[in-house]
């Protein structure tokens, strides 16, 4: 990881803490309405239930406040960047996406915080995004190789490994692969 955050860009992303409390959904909003217009592409990437119950846009608000009072350690962030990335992967999103996110994020942050958001504060956020960017590039990258390398193509045999009876109506059967190698699990869902 080439990039890193100095002394003053840490010091501004905390100070921004309280603010992200206050106008975290704000800014949030503001940054999904501006992507899905400039990128009506990405919509199917989102759900849609979810976007209009600003589910999503809280979410993303609770993990950039999480990431500024986490930025002095943000390996505390790394089982939920895991689980994001996990989504992520099922949803076929690419490095290319997160300049795109970046930038919509960043110009968010200016419009709702106004005159507040000095240079250098969105050149601090804009850092600290691009940090949290590569992890994510990172974690996904090797989520796609560890699917790629555990795929298969045509039939595959199984065997039973155990079976429940869970109603009077309906066996569950439990099945393994009978090559003993891994069987991915995949999430499935719209962010």
């Amino acid at each position: 990881m080439s990039k890193q955050l100095s002394e003053q860009q840490v010091k501004l992303i905390k100070l921004s803490v309280p603010v992200l409390k206050e106008h975290g959904l704000t800014i949030t909003k503001q940054f999904y309405a501006d992507l899905f217009q400039a990128h009506p592409e990405l919509l199917n990437m989102f759900n849609h239930a979810n976007q209009k119950q600003d589910k999503q846009q809280q979410a993303l608000a609770n993990t950039l406040y999480a990431a500024a009072a986490n930025i002095e350690n943000l390996g505390e962030l790394l089982p939920v960047v895991k689980q994001i990335a996990h989504k992520h992967r099922s949803l076929q999103v690419k490095p290319e996406h997160y300049p795109i996110v970046g930038k919509h994020l960043i110009e968010a942050i200016k419009k709702v915080l106004g005159p507040a958001a000095t240079d250098e504060l969105l050149d601090a956020w804009a850092t600290a995004y691009g940090i949290i960017a590569d992890v994510f590039i990172s974690v996904e990258e090797e989520l796609y190789k560890e699917a790629s390398e555990n795929r298969w193509e045509g039939f595959r045999r199984f065997i039973v490994q155990r079976k429940e009876q869970e109603t009077e109506a309906v066996m569950s059967f439990y099945l393994v692969p009978e090559d003993g190698k891994i069987l991915l699990h995949s999430s499935r869902g719209n962010m």
